[in-house]
């Protein structure tokens, strides 16, 4: 199954909505092996594949653990995250 726009779309809304409401801003992170619980199995090999394009965007933060990559939200693009999750529902 090929990523198309609806779904890369959903997945975003989906992604962005979970971090910003588990406080995901820095301090607060997701383990990589973790963002993609939550969505169908159809969908999750696509999670990290989004995540990637949305931190090239600056919407998220990636680092590196001893374990996992950590992921967050950028504290920078705060009001766009907000506005995303809004416009989107």
């Amino acid at each position: 199954m090929k990523l198309n726009e609806n779904t890369f779309n959903d997945i975003k809304k989906v992604l962005l909505k979970k971090l910003y409401h588990l406080g995901c801003w820095g301090k607060g992170h997701v383990c990589e092996s973790n963002l993609p619980k939550g969505f169908p199995p159809h969908l999750r090999g696509f999670v990290l594949d989004v995540a990637m394009k949305l931190r090239k965007e600056g919407f998220m933060v990636m680092r590196p653990s001893g374990h996992d990559r950590q992921w967050y939200l950028s504290t920078a693009k705060r009001k766009e995250i907000e506005d995303a999750i809004k416009e989107n529902g």
